[in-house]
């Protein structure tokens, strides 16, 4: 039985659970509420989740346990010419291994055993059935292979079995604790408090998983490479080498990495900070229902255009179109009509990547500036302050803790952007100030150190990491100062 169908199962085993709880808790009732400690539903929800939760953890801790068990059961099966190899080598016998196993599922028993051992028929059958192979599989693959299917079913069987008996045990646990003085409301609420504890958690431990990832592998590349030649180095020159060479390590200088990060950050919010606050603006001050009901969504129909299209958009369109006004604005001015700017510059990476988050400033902005307190709008121009005094002097101050966090929010948006920057402003590490020149960002880097035929534990590959964690920081410190901003701002209107 397939994991989703038991847990289509469990689910209905729970349903029935849950009725079977009311139904009880309505019996011992006998139409009197008050001799009941909680509502029927209470009684139906505890049923309900002695029958699923029980089987759930126990689901979870068999799909991650029995595969760690049947790897090493199959592996201790190999010849001693193998279990002698380095863990790649056993890895990559392994994996054929699993995709003979894979393979033979979708053989019949019949055909299994006629084939028998034979790794060339199994070949050729699997290549009938369109199941290709990468290798030449050897006469102990294909046992282990079928030893492994073996195991799984029987995991499988196993393991649907005590996920049902554990789900009817603890259904039938749940409906005999049904009593009158059973406080099912007190146990129902703790189980759903430690869900929201667990969900709360989730996004800190993902965030503490990341940073320590990034921080081993990265301090790993900072062993190899001395962290003041990283932070400080001025030129990025990784040098790739294959996989095996033995090829110079190169420099790897963030200055220029960052320096073009920031700067094409920066024009970015030139652009989208005017624009997206003051269409914030007249959308929640200004516009009438009417065209604030066609404006708002249509502006944010930029947001969800996927940024691949942004980058062919300012590669085909706005980059020749900048380029052309800036050799005839050139040539106006000094006779010579060559072309003063590229295609490709942070200028045309900048302007479309602000186009792109005009959406975020805008909508962001909006519904801060319209969740400022009314009473504050109108006692402001019953003093007699007109409608801008009353934006600039009251309604803007009051959101400012808002608007700058939507505005830092924003500023990260844009320090991570990647495919914009591949295609409007090249890959190009260097150090300059031209706005019409092509630069890269630390994200641009972390993706072409991570693509590759390269060793895993070469600096080349490391690199990302110390980019990736290099970056985090970035944002960390961006986060702490909003939350200044907010705390500073927010004591004089609280």
């Amino acid at each position: 039985m397939s994991t989703s169908i038991l847990l289509l199962i469990l689910a209905v085993i729970g349903v029935a659970a849950y009725a079977a709880g009311v139904w009880r808790a309505n019996a011992i009732a006998r139409g009197a509420s008050s001799r009941m400690h909680s509502r029927p539903g209470y009684y139906g929800s505890f049923v309900a989740l002695w029958a699923l939760l029980p089987a759930l953890a126990l689901l979870v801790l068999w799909l991650i346990a029995s595969p760690l068990y049947i790897n090493a059961a199959v592996r201790s099966g190999f010849p001693e010419e193998v279990t002698t190899l380095s863990q790649a080598e056993q890895g990559l016998n392994f994996g054929m291994v699993s995709s003979l196993a894979r393979g033979m599922s979708v053989l019949s028993t019949e055909e299994i055993d006629r084939i028998g051992g034979d790794p060339a028929e199994l070949r050729a059958a699997l290549g009938a059935r369109g199941v290709p192979l990468a290798g030449e599989p050897k006469p102990f693959m294909v046992q282990a292979a079928g030893d492994l299917n073996q195991m799984t079913a029987a995991s499988r069987t196993m393991m649907t079995v005590a996920a049902l008996a554990v789900s009817l045990a603890g259904a039938f646990f749940g409906l005999s604790r049904v009593a009158p003085r059973f406080r099912a409301r007190n146990k129902v609420e703790k189980a759903v408090l430690a869900s929201l504890i667990v969900a709360s958690s989730i996004a800190i431990l993902t965030t503490i998983g990341i940073v320590l990832s990034m921080l081993t592998e990265a301090t790993h590349f900072f062993t190899r490479v001395p962290a003041w030649e990283f932070f400080f180095g001025t030129v990025w020159d990784p040098r790739f080498a294959a996989a095996g060479a033995t090829a110079s390590e190169g420099q790897f200088g963030l200055i220029p990495l960052l320096l073009g990060t920031l700067y094409i950050g920066f024009v970015a919010m030139l652009v989208a900070v005017p624009v997206g606050l003051f269409s914030a603006i007249y959308m929640s001050e200004y516009a009438s229902r009417q065209v604030r009901s066609v404006a708002k969504p249509l502006l944010e129909v930029l947001a969800g255009i996927p940024t691949i299209v942004y980058g062919f958009f300012a590669l085909t369109a706005v980059g020749p179109f900048l380029r052309d006004l800036s050799s005839q604005l050139n040539g106006l001015v000094t006779g010579n009509y060559a072309n003063f700017i590229q295609a490709q510059s942070v200028l045309t990476a900048g302007f479309v990547m602000g186009i792109m988050l005009i959406p975020y400033v805008s909508s962001l902005s909006d519904d801060i500036i319209t969740a400022v307190p009314r009473a504050l709008r109108d006692g402001s121009l019953g003093l007699g302050a007109t409608r801008s005094e009353t934006i600039k002097r009251v309604t803007l101050p009051a959101a400012l803790p808002g608007i700058v966090g939507a505005i830092l929010m924003t500023a990260s948006r844009a320090i991570g952007e990647t495919m914009i920057v591949v295609l409007a402003a090249g890959v190009a590490a260097r150090i300059q100030w031209n706005p019409f020149e092509p630069m890269t960002t630390v994200t641009v880097k972390i993706v072409s150190q991570l693509t590759g035929d390269l060793e895993f534990t070469s600096p080349q590959t490391l690199v990302a990491f110390a980019l990736g964690i290099t970056l985090f920081a970035i944002t960390l410190c961006l986060n702490i100062y909003a939350l200044y901003i907010v705390r500073k701002y927010r004591e004089q209107y609280e």
